[in-house]
């Protein structure tokens, strides 16, 4: 059969890489064509479009660069109708693949399956209607979407979560402490992770509040996990004057030998629950409280950190917007050191786990696309 991907940021590229591999197995004729990254052309297939020539997020990034979004779209269109594929399949980015997915199914008639669900339940909760109307199957990643679209009268079908998968088969799941700092040229003192974000304004933001309150255990070294794509010139300005240091591509590696961690929002907060690290949650942004407590009217959850989600209980402290600041992080950071607090959270982050399950989400989606299109 003929499979349409379509994924517009790094993360997807990567989801959407493993999920042709397992729709590989299922279906050995497959013939793949995409809008995506390196990754899925590794898979092999039609690269169409590289996901770095759409990639702009944000209001202004997408006024100023409107040409090329709707020329990516108009191309999307001829492409699929031209190649006239048995499914389209998108991979969350729902700004550009709402779009591609009324199109599809109004125009074309072609099946119209999403693999990673948008973040409706988050804000923008009125795009449900859009899937219901013009997307066939929706593939969840995250268990909590499962009631969320049911109370909107649309049935989804929760196959598991990439990252258990990406953990299970990690490479070094078992160094240790004393090969890693060999290797990274750290000192054999415990370690405070941070994980500033993957973008230039969350380091921009995030990377010297956490610094400047981490600093105050100085049993500790603090370590700073280099996100991908990001320069190590980028983190030099913030590093000067402390002892910090940075280590690119081992955040799995650095997570694992961790005591504690300081992590932005996203997906980095789930993949240190699972790695057993007790960790604070932060998000600095601009605007002050009055701004925070618009955004708080705005947003349509409890929480905002996966893990919370999850578990749907305030297994992490998640200090957002204003609430932010050097003081807060280092009172919470310091409650980590305490072991009740940390079996208290390990066992939050156990009942994660489970809710989560066992790994297979790529297996499981691919063997219940191919079924549902033969059948």
């Amino acid at each position: 059969m003929k499979y349409y991907l379509i994924a517009g940021e790094a993360s997807g590229d990567l989801h959407a890489s493993n999920l042709m591999r397992a729709l590989r197995r299922e279906d050995p004729d497959a013939e793949f064509r995409f809008f995506g990254g390196d990754l899925m052309a590794a898979c092999g297939g039609t690269l169409v479009k590289h996901y770095r020539d759409m990639a702009y997020m944000g209001f202004i990034p997408v006024l100023m660069n409107l040409d090329k979004v709707l020329a990516n779209m108009r191309l999307c269109k001829q492409d699929i109708a031209a190649s006239h594929p048995d499914v389209v399949i998108l991979v969350d980015y729902p700004g550009f693949n709402l779009k591609i997915a009324k199109y599809v199914k109004t125009r074309l008639n072609i099946p119209v399956y999403y693999y990673i669900s948008p973040k409706i339940w988050a804000w923008k909760e009125w795009r449900v209607k859009s899937i219901r109307r013009y997307v066939d199957r929706l593939y969840s990643i995250l268990p909590f979407e499962v009631p969320f679209y049911a109370r909107h009268h649309y049935e989804v079908e929760y196959v598991g979560n990439p990252t258990v998968d990406e953990l299970a088969v990690r490479p070094f799941a078992e160094e240790t402490f004393d090969s890693f700092v060999a290797e990274c040229g750290l000192e054999r003192k415990p370690i405070i992770a941070l994980l500033a974000g993957s973008r230039v304004s969350e380091i921009k933001n995030n990377l010297p509040l956490m610094i400047e309150a981490a600093e105050s255990f100085p049993q500790y070294q603090l370590v700073v996990a280099g996100a991908p794509g990001i320069s190590l010139d980028l983190y030099t300005p913030y590093l000067q004057g402390h002892r910090v240091k940075v280590v690119q591509g081992k955040t799995y590696r650095l997570l694992q030998q961790s005591h504690a961690a300081l992590v932005t929002s996203g997906t980095a907060t789930l993949e240190t629950a699972l790695l057993r690290v007790p960790q604070v949650v932060c998000y600095w942004v601009g605007g002050g409280k009055l701004f925070y407590k618009i955004f708080e009217k705005i947003l349509k959850v409890p929480y905002v950190s996966l893990v919370n989600l999850i578990a749907n209980a305030p297994v992490v402290c998640e200090l957002l917007g204003y609430r932010a600041t050097v003081e807060n992080l280092r009172r919470e950071l310091s409650l980590l050191f305490d072991e009740k607090n940390r079996k208290r959270m390990l066992g939050g982050y156990d009942l994660v786990s489970d809710r989560l399950g066992a790994p297979g989400a790529p297996g499981n989606a691919a063997r219940s696309i191919v079924a549902a299109l033969r059948g």
